[in-house]
């Protein structure tokens, strides 16, 4: 590729191809489209049928991702005769182009085979004017922050943003006119997706991959042993309470946050929120904030090698976040930070018991959006201890499984 002099005022990109020269075109969206096949409101019940248990999937908004199509996400399937019923004549061909429009509005992903395929919910696709556009420059321009953000200005509805064809009617964008430049971007971004996909995969498996030992490698409610486990323990598993294994203490900030005076970027040390709490068991590496002296005085201060869960915040994101402290910090008061053990203790096996702990009480008790999480609540968990030896097993096991999940999330 080659870098474009910025002194020349022309309608090119920065980064091109080599050997193209030629000013992109703006034209209006609907100018380069053939036709929209969108299906809006179409369901099973209006045309007299049901979903099937197999079959053709159905696209909507929950299962068309970002450069994907998640199978597993919202996974509907129509049998032949819905198929056919509902598709006729408009049926997706590989490589056409799928656009959410509402809830989420603007996930991007191409059609990946000819298997057949039913457009249902808040999802339409394009059929591009072969001589004016490529369904893979298509795609690219679609994802492009650009192009988002005009649709985001010209899109209809509050917090939930919404497409429709009239708003697309009013799109304007700039493409190239030599069909070989769009075929060249938009064959370097399919790769680039088609990498990302493979990764994304990967990731979710491995995430599959932990929740099933997690459910195997712990003693479900009632029993004394787990239904998997390393070769030479045959021992029960000991029940405590979360108070006779731990002493724990929540962290502490003055109020209010926004005052100024609490804050030194340059030379205050790191103060550690909910929000810093990684879903690998780790702190980020860069906290948002650093405190003033001022704020030092009134905060909780935390040395490394410490488990600390997030006890406030939004049920389905915040609350049981569970990392294991890598660096001394200040903690805020919806922390909480565990901080000696009144038995032998792995502070890996005690952190995934811990985040396990709180999934499982999230799921059973608490439905609430945003909660808060005292340490009353916690005194009375019940927490499966076995020997020293099989817990420094089980944590390095797991520590081995997220620092794999961790790499392929970075």
């Amino acid at each position: 590729m080659a870098k474009i002099d910025d002194s020349v005022k022309k309608k090119v990109p920065e980064l091109r191809f080599k050997g193209f020269t030629d000013d992109w075109e703006e034209r209006k969206f609907f100018e380069s489209i053939a036709s929209t096949i969108d299906f809006r409101g179409r369901t099973p019940k209006k045309l007299g049928m049901d979903w099937s248990d197999s079959g053709y999937l159905a696209l909507s908004a929950l299962n068309v991702k970002n450069g994907y199509i998640d199978p597993l996400a919202d996974a509907h399937y129509g049998d032949e005769k819905l198929y056919r019923k509902w598709m006729s004549g408009r049926e997706l061909k590989k490589g056409q182009v799928l656009f959410t429009t509402e809830a989420p509005m603007g996930n991007v992903a191409q059609v990946p085979d000819d298997n057949g395929y039913i457009l249902s919910q808040r999802t339409v696709a394009f059929e591009t004017k072969e001589d004016m556009m490529t369904n893979d420059f298509l795609a690219v321009l679609l994802k492009s922050p650009l192009v988002f953000n005009n649709l985001s200005a010209l899109s209809s509805g509050g917090t939930a943003k919404g497409v429709s064809q009239k708003s697309l009617k009013g799109l304007s964008i700039t493409v190239p006119l030599d069909i070989d430049e769009q075929q060249k971007i938009g064959s370097f971004f399919k790769q680039l997706d088609d990498t990302i996909f493979l990764h994304q995969r990967k990731l979710d498996l491995l995430k599959e991959q932990k929740k099933g030992y997690l459910q195997k490698m712990f003693p479900k409610n009632g029993a004394k042993v787990p239904e998997l486990r390393f070769a030479g323990f045959a021992d029960d598993w000991e029940e405590r309470k979360l108070k006779d294994v731990s002493t724990y203490i929540r962290g502490s900030f003055p109020q209010p946050y926004t005052n100024p005076d609490f804050y030194d970027e340059k030379n205050g040390k790191p103060f550690v929120q909910v929000a810093d709490i990684g879903y690998d068991l780790k702190l980020k590496p860069d906290t948002k904030s650093h405190i003033s002296k001022l704020a030092e005085s009134k905060s909780r201060f935390v040395e490394a090698g410490k488990v600390v869960v997030a006890l406030q915040g939004s049920i389905e994101t915040s609350i049981g976040r569970t990392a294991i402290t890598q660096y001394d910090a200040f903690f805020d008061r919806t922390i909480l930070i565990f901080q000696e053990y009144k038995v032998p203790i792995d502070k890996q096996y005690f952190s995934q018991i811990i985040k396990k702990l709180f999934e499982r009480e999230k799921e059973r008790a608490w439905g609430a959006t945003i909660s808060t999480i005292t340490k009353e609540h916690l005194n009375d968990f019940i927490v499966g201890v076995p020997s020293i030896e099989e817990q420094q097993k089980i944590g390095t096991f797991f520590k081995q499984l997220d620092d794999t999940i961790a790499l392929h999330q970075r």
